[in-house]
């Protein structure tokens, strides 16, 4: 790994190689599970970009080939899933719900449950000009509702548990799904039009394939997670230290292209003033790095390129499409790879907890976005309300 280059503030800068290389047995920290989830959509949203006719077939193919798709998260007994006719996305608005996890192989087998951390709502209008993201935070305290066919009697807990409770014994990913979906659909009264899980396993290829992303550092920020040691980023052990040590890793102020770890990092970063919504700009910041970055020229261009980060993609979504063909899913959604991708705050960016601190709640605005969202009426809310819109200059 190359050195570092010196530093004049007495701060361990960022070193140009990949951490960890020479320890293939010690584990590192996970990655945010929601960047590669945006990846994989991104590149899902190649499919309809990356040419037409025989070359269009071929890439969706790549796809449909590897994902794995279920029908009883949205449309069995108390699915939430949107009203649709005939087999296809609506003209209308279209909201999507997606999750991402970081499971072991054969979690599913085992009976284990797997949190959800990752919680997205993709809110795309009418006009299909833009689509419109809201985190919902992982600790929102929420009604988890009751099911019968997973045997489950509901309760009240943080809402990335939901996705535990219908995944855990046989419910899988696709029970796990069906009662996340119920979940935010109790606590937004949004119906789905689908749902989109993607899993880690399997997706690291496509964040190397894509060559890094540039992002902004906003304020000076460092790692809790690695350190630089002799001028080699390493993972740091024991517990995460709550202030900076004196050999930590250190994100400088500026703009630059980021190695896929380093993005994956930044985005991780939870010291600062607003601790996880920082986290959650900086996510949904890098989100849209990778959407911009997978449908630019020099990968749409390359046929090889586009076919690996696909075949990889597909392998990594489970889907529940609301009864559309999953081609059809696809190319209804095409007009999405060149439209502006506008990421919302929630809670306007600030922990608003329970009187113990052990849970977070929604505030008033933020249920009245969830209900703008709701009825399609999400543009006009936004005039109204623009400190919920996360700047593209941050």
């Amino acid at each position: 790994m190359p050195a570092a280059t010196d530093r004049t503030d007495g701060r361990q800068p960022l070193a140009d190689g990949a951490p960890g290389k020479k320890k293939k047995k010690a584990k590192g920290p996970k990655a945010p599970l929601w960047t590669k989830l945006v990846t994989a959509f991104g590149a899902v949203l190649l499919i309809t970009s990356g040419g037409t006719g025989v070359t269009a077939n071929y890439l969706l193919s790549q796809v449909t080939d590897n994902v794995q798709t279920t029908t009883s998260a949205l449309s069995q007994s108390g699915g939430v899933g949107a009203a649709q006719q005939n087999g296809k996305l609506p003209d209308g608005a279209i909201n999507l719900l997606m999750l991402g996890l970081d499971t072991r192989d054969g979690w599913e087998k085992s009976g284990e449950g797997s949190r959800s951390d990752t919680i997205l709502v993709l809110h795309i209008p009418a006009a299909r000009d833009k689509a419109q993201m809201i985190s919902i935070p992982r600790d929102t305290n929420a009604e988890i509702p009751a099911d019968k066919d997973l045997g489950f009697g509901g309760a009240t807990e943080k809402i990335n548990s939901a996705f535990y409770f219908g995944s855990r014994n046989k419910g899988g990913v696709a029970g796990g799904m069906k009662l996340a979906a119920k979940a935010v659909h109790n606590l937004t009264g949004i119906s789905f039009d689908g749902v989109i899980v993607i899993n880690f396993n399997g997706f690291k290829d496509i964040l190397e394939a894509l060559g890094g992303v540039y992002m902004c550092v906003d304020q000076d920020s460092w790692s809790s997670h690695y350190v630089v040691n002799n001028g080699k980023v390493e993972y740091a052990k024991g517990a995460d230290p709550t202030s900076p040590p004196s050999n930590a890793l250190w994100f400088k102020k500026g703009c630059r292209n980021m190695k896929a770890w380093e993005a994956l990092e930044f985005s991780r970063i939870r010291h600062s003033a607003h601790g996880d919504y920082d986290r959650q700009r900086h996510q949904q910041q890098l989100l849209r790095a990778m959407m911009k970055k997978a449908t630019s020229s020099g990968v749409l261009t390359d046929l090889s390129k586009v076919s690996k980060l696909l075949s990889a993609a597909g392998s990594s979504l489970t889907l529940d499409t609301n009864n559309v063909p999953v081609s059809d899913f696809f190319f209804g959604l095409k007009g999405l790879a060149s439209a502006e991708l506008l990421p919302i705050r929630s809670n306007s960016g600030s922990f608003y907890s329970t009187s113990d601190g052990k849970a977070e709640l929604i505030n008033d605005v933020t249920k009245q976005l969830f209900e703008a969202t709701a009825k399609d009426k999400l543009d006009p809310f936004l005039l109204s309300h623009p400190e919920l819109v996360i700047n593209s200059s941050s």
